[in-house]
């Protein structure tokens, strides 16, 4: 059977990108990527804007002159992640290569991509709270205070009108849909996710985002990965949990500079008579100075 390499790599492609926006957790982050231009292999510009305010309007030399200032952060890209995988030449069913690829691929991106994107992500944006002095002591008796004072103390930065996400691992999103208070104040709303709108619980108009244990973490390893037996990641030693943690929904972006897919045939497979499936993701999370206080984290000892 003939496969356009290319052809279905760009359809892969595109279809694991989707994949993993709309199944990471964090995915929503690339959404507040505004003209990120890359300059180098591995450093992204961010722009931010910065406003003059407000000036008297005077009747004979009229409108205040003011200007909006551009100023293109430089962020650099830490996480360059790839694997190789082959399915058998044998393993190819009535419905063909481009099917059980497909079907295989987006599993992998699912099991293996997606948990590690999001553990990453979460882990780093749960230090820069810890750096900017927003990180709080977490008790199951004390969910619901701590959940309302991570948020005014974002509100009191962000403004209360900003929109606010809250990332929960297990233990703490039981704690705090079994606590009396809050009651009757969960709603279900509307949550924009790439393309795709989900209905979320939420409480006074915070998006509530439980997120499985392994990628509630504050650090990790990201395993070298060079045999077929390693990689992924691992909790690092001193890691703490992650019980809740706030940021508003702009608060950071998630850059990909590549989602890339490579098919090779069995016949341009020179190792083994399988297809040769070559994945590599390219990305990093960056936080813009105006939003490093649009943060905040909740912890207790693992």
């Amino acid at each position: 059977m003939a496969l356009n390499s290319l052809e279905y790599a760009q359809k892969f492609a595109s279809a694991l990108d989707k994949a993993v926006v709309q199944g990471a957790v964090t995915g929503f982050f690339a959404d507040n990527v505004l003209k990120a231009q890359f300059v180098g292999a591995k450093t992204v510009l961010i722009p931010e804007l910065d406003f003059v305010g407000l000036g008297d309007y005077d009747r004979d030399n009229g409108f205040p002159s003011g200007k909006i200032t551009v100023t293109n952060s430089s962020f650099m890209l830490t996480k360059d992640r790839g694997r190789e995988l082959q399915l058998d030449r044998m393993d190819m069913d009535e419905t063909g290569i481009a099917n059980l690829a497909g079907r295989t691929l987006k599993e992998y991106v699912r099991t293996q991509v997606v948990p590690e994107m999001d553990a990453y992500t979460l882990s780093k944006l749960a230090g820069v709270a810890t750096e900017n002095g927003n990180e709080k002591a977490y008790t199951a008796d004390n969910v619901f205070k701590t959940f309302t004072e991570m948020a005014t103390a974002i509100q009191a930065k962000a403004g209360f009108e900003q929109e606010l996400v809250c990332f929960m691992n297990p233990s703490a999103y039981a704690a705090l849909m079994a606590t009396p208070e809050i009651s009757r104040s969960v709603t279900v709303s509307d949550f924009k996710k790439g393309d795709i709108e989900l209905e979320v619980k939420s409480i006074n108009g915070i998006a509530i985002l439980p997120v499985a244990d392994e990628r509630m973490k504050t650090a990790y390893q990201f395993n070298a990965g060079t045999t077929t037996t390693t990689g992924g990641f691992t909790v690092d030693e001193g890691a703490k949990n992650i019980n809740m943690l706030m940021v508003a929904k702009d608060g950071a972006s998630l850059v990909k500079k590549t989602e890339k897919m490579r098919i090779f045939t069995p016949e341009q497979n020179q190792d083994a008579d399988a297809y040769l499936f070559q994945y590599r993701l390219y990305y990093d999370v960056f936080v813009k100075k105006s939003r490093l206080e649009h943060i905040a984290v909740a912890t207790s000892a693992i």
